[in-house]
């Protein structure tokens, strides 16, 4: 080995190589085995691969730690890894754990376990970098921190549940949205559910957005309607319609009427929408402007960090009023085609004069076929009164095309593709999620 000590969150999101410098995955956590008469021992890493499949390589395939990456032997059993009985994740389960010191001088929070090398192939963990609570009276202050082996402390509670999950979170906090949904359905059912209480709204949105609807019903759940309204807030209008599909007609409309206005109308809307069509597909935040507006507006617009790249793809432009419902669609302009033009020049002169919107009510097939015959990234909504009242992007296409676990299922492994989410008085149409 190329380290004899190492820091576990030091650990994550690291590259595994096999010994021909290839690239295999990435590590996700450390798996160790609790001992009655010594420290935890290591058996091994859970490596994401390719396919965001999660899967458990021994620490005997593994031939040296240092610099940032792993090198094993290249061999790799790639079923999924399942967590087995007496098995500890140490970033998801022992990071933010609350310990008491042995010789009564108080407690503490572990924030990172070292772990070090015994023989060849053993593992086991060292240390414990532990903070003690503050001291002082300063909102910003922080307690002293104190390395300790594992037996000057005693672990005063070993549940998931019982665990703050701040450190975790701040372990993850880095990851993509599609990653952390992925982390977070891997954990224990309890700890999960504490970390997604512990995230900020906004942070949950995004995450929810990734999971497959029983997972997020399941989560939600556990939030008092308070807390549900705000996340719902932070969604995608489409988005949050399909999950609140998926609740009763009671606590539906009691979660609408706890969102903004604003974000409880645009759902209202979808949710009256058959799930078959482009009304059901369809997200109400594309960007407006008018006639006017010039291409430097338009740029700077698209610019945002926050907007999808789908929205980003192209500019909607409408009479006024410029927000769903508008008036009257002018047509749209795609940013390939703003780049060719002067910042000043108008973007009521850009439009795309050959891409026809379609209407809420056509099929999501018919949809799929434009998109792929003319390679659009989305396609405008209107109504009957050529108001725009939307627009289906490429990905909430695939997200209906797709089978219900596309986010989670093995190759090989096949589900009926989802045919619908909303009936059009807003009930739930497909089975859940297995």
């Amino acid at each position: 080995m190329s380290a004899t000590r190492v820091f576990v969150a030091r650990l994550a999101g690291c590259t595994v190589f096999d010994p021909a410098g290839d690239r295999l995955g990435k590590v996700r956590d450390v798996l160790v085995v609790y001992r009655n008469n010594d420290s935890p021992r290591l058996v091994g890493l859970i490596v994401e691969i390719p396919g965001k499949r999660r899967v458990f390589v021994s620490i005997g395939r593994v031939t040296s730690i240092g610099s940032g990456q792993i090198i094993t032997t290249g061999l790799m059993n790639v079923r999924r890894f399942e967590q087995r009985g007496g098995e500890v994740r140490v970033i998801a389960e022992i990071l933010g754990r609350k310990v008491a010191f042995v010789d009564g001088s108080g407690e503490g929070t572990i924030e990172d376990v070292a772990i070090e090398q015994s023989g060849p192939g053993e593992w086991s963990v060292s240390q414990l970098f532990v903070r003690r609570p503050k001291t002082s009276a300063s909102p910003f202050g922080k307690g002293p921190t104190v390395f300790a082996t594992w037996s000057e402390v005693r672990e005063q509670g070993k549940s998931a549940q019982s665990q703050s999950a701040e450190q975790l979170i701040a372990t993850y906090g880095d990851m993509k949205p599609a990653d952390l949904a992925n982390t977070l359905l891997d954990l224990p059912q309890g700890r999960r559910l504490e970390v997604a209480e512990e995230l900020p709204d906004a942070r949950l949105a995004d995450v929810l957005e990734e999971m497959p609807e029983s997972d997020q019903v399941e989560i939600m759940n556990q939030l008092d309607d308070t807390r549900a309204a705000d996340v719902l807030d932070q969604m995608q209008p489409d988005d949050a319609a399909d999950l609140i599909a998926q609740f009763s007609e009671v606590r539906g409309e009691a979660l609408l009427k706890l969102m903004q206005p604003e974000e409880a109308d645009d759902v209202r809307m979808l949710l009256a929408y058959a799930p078959d069509t482009a009304g059901g597909l369809m997200t109400t935040e594309p960007i407006i402007v008018s006639a006017d507006a010039t291409v430097a507006e338009g740029l700077a617009l698209i610019r945002r960090h926050e907007l999808a790249p789908a929205l980003g793809a192209a500019i909607c432009v409408t009479l006024p009023p410029y927000e769903p419902p508008t008036g009257r669609f002018l047509g749209m302009v795609h940013f390939q085609r703003m780049l060719r033009y002067p910042p000043h020049e108008r973007l009521g002169a850009l439009v795309d004069d050959g891409l026809d919107p379609v209407t809420a009510e056509t099929s999501a097939a018919e949809v799929s076929r434009i998109l792929a015959s003319y390679n659009l990234v989305s396609v405008p909504v209107v109504d009957e009164n050529h108001r725009l009242v939307g627009v289906v992007t490429i990905d909430d296409v695939l997200d209906y095309l797709l089978p219900d676990d596309w986010r989670s299922h093995d190759e090989g492994e096949h589900t009926p593709v989802n045919r619908g989410r909303r009936s059009p008085n807003g009930t739930h149409l497909a089975q859940s999620n297995s």
